[in-house]
């Protein structure tokens, strides 16, 4: 494939197979209404989906994608004039569509006015974001808008080219009012709890170390639509992209895959107008955060257990973790026994939903890899762990199956495995976490009084719980003796 009639585009779109299903309308006749930061494979196999789905019988709602950080995306996509595939996969085998909803990509670092006068387009009435847990500069054990944050502090040093998400957006809400322009709705696509409140509240705490009345202006007058969002999407390896363009028979740059689950609620609170979300298969609800809290706890929450104790294990993926009858039963109990019960979602089947997520889980199809979901713990350990953990103390509740999943962080963040070999971390506090169990000299007593001090994670009600600590010292102490299959098998033959 050395020609441009060898990439995929509208050129090529004709010559695709039969049954690769593609757009049903014509993209370049697509406006946009949404501005979407942090184009990954996310977006890219979910919203951008939906989005695809509705342009047919609706174009004014076609995206505008930013990358806030490097221009790969966009240097893998423009090429093909932003088409690419999705391939769904299962046990039944694989199934190919061409998406086109995003129209263009923006690289922020390269024209950061680029993206602000998108954002400023009097057509766009939304900027929604996937920029992950550690994307919104906050702090995940209080909520709050870290003001320390190196983006941030850049970011109010120079509040009129912004380069974090909290700052493109105040800046952005800014020129609209200045403007006379009704600001967009700022629609968060990412696992945070309550992620309509607690980015409302990240913006305007932004906001207000830059100026009180655009505080005021950003609390009262700029709605933000909360959303639960759910499929499982693994990083694109470069086996997934040669089978997909085999099939195609055109190169595709950057195909995503997934699998056929996947599910959108979002709260209706769009002042300005929305497209027809449910018309393709959302939900619209009041208040999205019972749906977000069952989805953080149960399938977030199982998911991190599994990539660290997996990945311990030398599991490369979930589902071959969950092919080991002991981590399947693990994660089967963590939901019964010590999830469900925190949990009050007024129509939803909790017990079917558990049995979906443990099919879910052991699609073969889907390599999703256990270091991958392991990124950013430091991060995602509050809501996914954290807040079943305090529930379950308030209650006087055990947390045997939560703790061991708290260890396995402490134990994977050592940077050390089981065979004494380098573990790659990817976290924002990678570097210190290091350092506090090198400090330790790797004691799992010392280990885990070390992170358990950092009180961006635990907070400080949890460090002096002994009714947390110990069981997570016990469960760690356990990993450095046993390992984690061992530990595993001990916990779930009691």
């Amino acid at each position: 494939m050395n020609s441009a009639d060898d990439r995929l585009s509208f050129e090529t779109l004709g010559r695709l197979p039969e049954d690769v299903a593609r757009p049903g309308y014509d993209p370049r006749q697509v406006a946009t209404g949404i501005v979407h930061l942090g184009v990954g494979a996310f977006h890219r196999a979910h919203q951008a989906v939906y989005l695809d789905d509705l342009l047919a019988t609706d174009p004014q709602w076609g995206i505008v994608g930013a990358s806030l950080r490097r221009p790969d995306m966009r240097d893998a996509m423009a090429p093909q004039d932003g088409l690419y595939a999705v391939a769904v996969r299962s046990g039944e085998g694989t199934k190919l569509r061409i998406v086109a909803s995003i129209r263009d990509i923006l690289v922020a670092p390269e024209d950061p006015e680029a993206l602000l006068s998108a954002m400023c387009d009097p057509n766009v009435k939304i900027v929604s974001l996937t920029v992950t847990e550690k994307g919104y500069c906050h702090d995940p054990a209080t909520g709050d808008l870290n003001a320390e944050h190196p983006d941030v502090k850049a970011d109010l040093a120079n509040p009129r080219a912004p380069t974090s998400a909290p700052g493109l957006l105040v800046e952005a809400l800014r020129r609209r009012r200045d403007a006379g322009i009704v600001p967009f709705t700022v629609m968060p696509c990412d696992n945070l709890p309550a992620n309509g409140p607690t980015v409302h509240r990240i913006m305007s705490q932004y906001a207000a170390l830059i100026d009180g009345e655009l505080a005021r202006f950003v609390e009262r007058d700029v709605a933000v639509a909360g959303t639960m969002v759910d499929r499982i999407v693994p990083a694109t390896t470069d086996a997934d992209t040669d089978e997909i363009c085999a099939t195609l028979g055109v190169k595709d740059a950057w195909p995503v895959v997934t699998e056929p689950f996947t599910q959108w609620v979002i709260e209706d609170r769009f002042p300005t107008g929305r497209p027809d979300f449910a018309s393709v298969g959302a939900e619209m609800v009041p208040d999205v955060e019972p749906y977000e809290r069952m989805k953080l706890r149960m399938l977030n929450g199982s998911h991190s257990t599994l990539a660290y104790l997996g990945y311990l294990a030398g599991y490369e993926t979930v589902s071959k973790t969950m092919a080991d009858p002991a981590f399947e039963r693990l994660v089967g109990e963590l939901m019964s026994e010590e999830v469900i019960p925190t949990l009050d979602v007024a129509g939803a089947d909790l017990p079917a939903y558990r049995d979906a997520l443990i099919a879910r889980f052991h699609n073969p199809a889907l390599k999703h890899r256990t270091w991958q979901i392991a990124m950013d713990g430091s991060q995602k350990l509050p809501q996914r762990l954290l807040g079943t953990i305090r529930d379950r103390l308030e209650a006087g509740q055990p947390i045997d199956r939560l703790a061991l999943g708290v260890a396995a962080w402490m134990r994977y963040v050592t940077g050390v495995d089981e065979k004494g070999a380098t573990i790659d971390v990817k976290d924002p506090l990678a570097v210190r976490l290091k350092a506090i169990a090198d400090e330790a000299g790797h004691q799992p007593d010392d280990v885990a009084a070390g992170y358990l001090a950092v009180s961006e994670v635990f907070g400080r009600d949890l460090r002096d719980n002994s009714a947390f600590t110990v069981p997570v010292t016990n469960a760690l102490t356990a990993l450095y003796a046993r390992g984690s299959a061992a530990t595993v098998t001990a916990l779930v033959s009691k």
